[in-house]
């Protein structure tokens, strides 16, 4: 009996319209932001008439695509099409679902770091500087100079996601030959990434300090903590919530609210 072979549905192709229309949905990506998964549900919604041409016939390719889109990201809103761009290239080319969400996740850190100091430390502060000394004088070219180049800033978003595009079209074949690599740098890089967010944004200091003798304290935050394992309280408490969320499949609204409960709860105490 000859086995019959699956068919993978065929992906629609990208025109450079679309790429165009993602550059600038990619204006969504701050429009839904939450605690829980930061930028995730913009994002999602900048990318989904991308891949809903990419998985035209294919409903559950779109289900799990979508799915992963939902996870967490945070990244710089004009490096945001660059990363779509080439997260819609990869789609199209029918890579590997965990080289793709490998990358994204790997990749939305440092481009946000470089964003970062590109728009809001360095074209944004210096254009301010330059075009308040205009309107100091009276002059119209302040306020028109920065909106020029703010308008500039926001057209840039079309190329910035064609530029994405393109970059991952180039290097599908690159990333084929070596998806195993890929995939184990970009699990490195995403786990390094995401250990620099655990360190950022969460914020745990033990205020409470043990007395040892008539005018001396020891406190437990710098002279315990600090010295054996710094942020090992924000990593632990990290690491309860994944546990929580994972294994005992307890809602994020429910974590979220016990994090603010206690966290009042503790500093009333005087612990936190």
């Amino acid at each position: 009996m000859e086995s019959k072979k699956v068919e993978t549905p065929k992906r629609g192709k990208l025109t450079k319209h679309d790429v165009k229309m993602l550059g600038i949905r990619s204006l969504f990506n701050q429009s839904a932001m939450n605690y829980e998964r930061m930028q995730a549900d913009g994002w999602t919604l900048a990318m989904i008439p991308a891949l809903k041409k990419i998985y035209k016939d294919d409903k559950e390719g779109l289900a799990k695509s979508l799915k992963s889109n939902l996870q967490f990201i945070n990244t710089n809103n004009y490096a945001a099409p660059l990363l779509m761009g080439l997260e819609a290239s990869l789609e199209e080319n029918g890579e590997k679902r965990s080289t793709i969400d490998g990358l994204r996740i790997a990749l939305f850190g440092p481009l946000a770091g470089i964003g970062d100091a590109i728009t809001w430390f360095t074209i944004l502060p210096i254009v301010a500087g330059i075009t308040a000394s205009f309107a100091k004088q009276g002059s119209i070219l302040g306020p028109l100079i920065f909106f020029l180049v703010y308008l500039a800033m926001f057209f840039a978003r079309i190329p910035i996601a064609q530029l994405g595009y393109t970059t991952g079209t180039k290097a599908i074949s690159k990333i084929r030959e070596n998806s195993a690599i890929v995939s184990h740098a970009a699990s490195v890089l995403g786990c390094t990434v995401i250990g620099g967010l655990i360190a950022t944004y969460v914020q745990i200091t033990v205020k409470t300090k043990i007395p040892v003798s008539a005018g001396h304290t020891i406190s437990i935050q710098t002279q315990f903590f600090d010295r054996i394992f710094p942020n090992i309280l924000p990593l632990g408490y990290t690491f309860l919530l994944y546990w929580l969320l994972k294994k005992k499949n307890v809602s994020p609204v429910i974590l979220i609210l016990a994090t603010f409960i206690f966290a009042i709860l503790f500093s009333w105490m005087g612990v936190l």
